[in-house]
């Protein structure tokens, strides 16, 4: 039987309070990604009833989640962490300057723990340049494909849109994924959905260490 709850009511703001936490401790404990973690939290709290899509947490909601779960259970590490984590970037960035490249995720945000791995957004002519490089460097990665369903072409539906390609390999025994975006695709400022793509450059992840 389905769950049933008003949008507006105490008891829908209950139920993404706590699916939140509960997505939140998975992210900071086990290093789940956001849409694994929500709907498991979901499963946990109410089985197999079908809970209705409005009363699921966005990312926002979460991610605050996360910050609180930190402070309260990792105050002792995380920072430290984080920082890290930045310094890695920044030395992955300088190495890529040439390639345009942007931080974002966890590391950007400040959620980064124990389990995050650092995110990086190159913006190229073509991706082989980026794979030459890192081969030139001795730099071992595996490929990865996903629709790029953030570009206009794909929104407008068309099928011929390159899919999106990520490198990801190791560096000072921390996982590097580099998402290889078309040069152009840096003027596109939201997502599929309509959100705002969080991303820094070098100087503002600099700053951020500072």
């Amino acid at each position: 039987m389905p769950f049933m709850a008003s949008k507006h009511s105490p008891e829908f703001d209950q139920i993404r309070a706590q699916i939140a936490a509960s997505a939140a401790r998975m992210i900071a404990e086990d290093g789940a990604d956001y849409g694994t973690a929500k709907q498991k939290a979901a499963q946990q709290a109410f089985g197999n009833s079908r809970v209705p899509g409005n009363c699921m947490p966005d990312n926002s909601q979460i991610e605050e989640e996360v910050r609180l779960y930190n402070a309260l259970f990792f105050a002792d590490s995380q920072p430290a962490r984080l920082v890290h984590l930045r310094t890695l970037s920044v030395e992955m960035m300088t190495e890529l300057a040439a390639f345009n490249p942007y931080l974002t995720g966890a590391v950007l945000n400040g959620t980064a723990g124990e389990h995050a791995d650092i995110h990086l957004h190159l913006f190229v002519d073509s991706p082989k340049e980026v794979e030459i490089y890192l081969l030139n460097k001795n730099i071992q990665f595996e490929i990865s494909e996903s629709d790029n369903f953030n570009r206009p072409e794909k929104r407008r539906g068309r099928s011929d849109v390159e899919p999106q390609e990520t490198l990801s390999f190791m560096y000072k025994q921390e996982s590097i994924h580099l998402a290889l975006y078309d040069a152009n695709d840096l003027r596109n400022t939201s997502t599929a959905s309509g959100k705002r793509i969080e991303r820094a450059n070098l100087a503002t992840v600099l700053a951020l260490l500072k």
